[in-house]
């Protein structure tokens, strides 16, 4: 251990020392910190590469706020399409898209051109890694 530092263990919030009030703003609203979307596509990165697997970014959004579509695929098959959007309570879910009943690259393809032109801020990340639905709900535990 260096001199003049120490270790601090940081303990999980629990019912003898519950987490600190939300922050609120002037009009009284509680403020969420939110992640950068740069930051969360290079989180998925990272996870699915050290799971084994192969990520890339097929379109680059807004680094601060853009939504995010993660196209999964098992070793070249098409899995499902998955976006960050906000519920109706106010926090992220993920939703299953994409073009209906069609796996097809074209019908993939097509859809996503849809979705940038609509929305130029929008993310799109290819995941081929075995069980990718399950990989994108672990990593949205963490944010």
């Amino acid at each position: 251990m260096v001199e003049g530092l120490q270790r601090r263990v940081i303990a999980p919030p629990s019912a003898d020392s519950p987490l600190p009030p939300p922050h609120r703003c002037a009009a009284g609203r509680i403020m969420v910190m939110r992640f950068k979307s740069r930051f969360l596509v290079d989180l998925l990165l990272r996870r699915t590469e050290a799971a084994g697997g192969f990520a890339a970014i097929l379109a680059k959004g807004d680094d601060t706020s853009g939504t995010i579509l993660v196209q999964c695929s098992d070793r070249g098959e098409p899995g499902p399409l998955l976006e960050r959007r906000f519920g109706p309570d106010g926090e992220y879910i993920w939703e299953d898209v994409g073009p209906g009943e069609a796996k097809d690259d074209e019908s993939w393809k097509n859809y996503q051109e849809r979705r940038r032109n609509a929305d130029p801020d929008l993310w799109i990340v290819e995941l081929d890694i075995a069980d990718a639905p399950r990989l994108v709900a672990e990593w949205a535990a963490l944010t």
